[in-house]
């Protein structure tokens, strides 16, 4: 049986995932939300076992994702201790360290944890997985299974993580950013706001896209349509000039430094 404690939005979407790709099928299912309400309409959507009791989920579960916010993780640690024992523990709580759960749990238990970020809401997401001691390697494929139904997924070392949460984690904010910037832009030049939006939306998914299939660097590709005296280089000129670059490092670099501090 695989348990679900937690199905707000990210849990939601993983355990959704795991349905329409038949990584688990819905009888061998069980999930528990504080929310009774978002419990009930997942478990009448997929057909799915739910309870109003995550101590419940443990004694049936072999295998449990917890996908609840970090300020309830102390809450529900003391409710299901002791009932976890042998299970294999999935956890995207954020900043939530494998040893911090260890110890709030007070045993030593089988963890892997998983950083997704929102684009797994279409598939797009890009999720960073890092197993504890005892995991196997069958267990990590799972957790790999899992995650690639919704987008990308790479193995890293733990310490490697909130490095990675400042930038895949909270890079679709950095990515929003730009691109409402991008088609505010379009608007101050007398394009309405649905045009100006489609214009950028497609420009930033499609130079994505250009990116990952040519297996370029960035800056090859930019210098490839930016010619002398024209418009992409003015363009970038102010950029330069309003320090984006340099503003969308250190976003990165402040991200990470306030991970590190709520991990401790």
């Amino acid at each position: 049986m695989f348990g679900v404690i937690g199905c707000g939005t990210m849990g939601g979407v993983i355990l959704e995932g795991m349905l329409r790709e038949k990584i688990v099928p819905p009888e061998g299912l069980l999930i528990y939300d504080k929310d009774t309400g978002r419990t009930e309409f997942l478990r009448d959507k997929w057909g799915l076992k739910a309870t109003s009791d995550a101590k419940v989920v443990c004694r049936e579960a072999d295998r449990i994702l917890i996908a609840v916010k970090p300020q309830n993780m102390d809450e529900l640690i003391e409710e299901i201790r002791d009932f976890l024992s042998e299970q294999l523990i999935i956890s995207i709580v954020a900043g939530m360290q494998i040893n911090s759960l260890l110890e709030r749990a007070g045993k030593p238990l089988r963890v892997v944890r998983i950083m997704p970020n929102t684009p797994c809401l279409v598939g797009e997401g890009m999720s960073i997985i890092s197993r504890g001691k005892g995991v196997s390697d069958s267990e990590e494929e799972l957790v790999k299974n899992i995650m690639g139904a919704l987008g990308k997924v790479i193995p890293l070392e733990e310490n490697l993580l909130d490095a990675a949460a400042g930038l895949s984690g909270c890079g679709p904010a950095y990515c929003l950013l730009v691109l409402e910037a991008l088609a505010d832009g379009g608007v101050e030049v007398g394009l309405n706001w649905e045009t100006a939006s489609m214009l950028a939306v497609q420009t930033m998914l499609g130079t994505a896209r250009m990116v990952r299939e040519t297996k370029e660097h960035p800056a090859s590709l930019k210098n490839k349509v930016t010619s002398p005296g024209g418009l992409t280089s003015a363009g970038l000129l102010a950029l330069e000039k309003g320090a984006v670059r340099s503003s969308m490092i250190e976003a990165v670099v402040e991200a990470v430094k306030r991970g590190n501090q709520l991990g401790s």
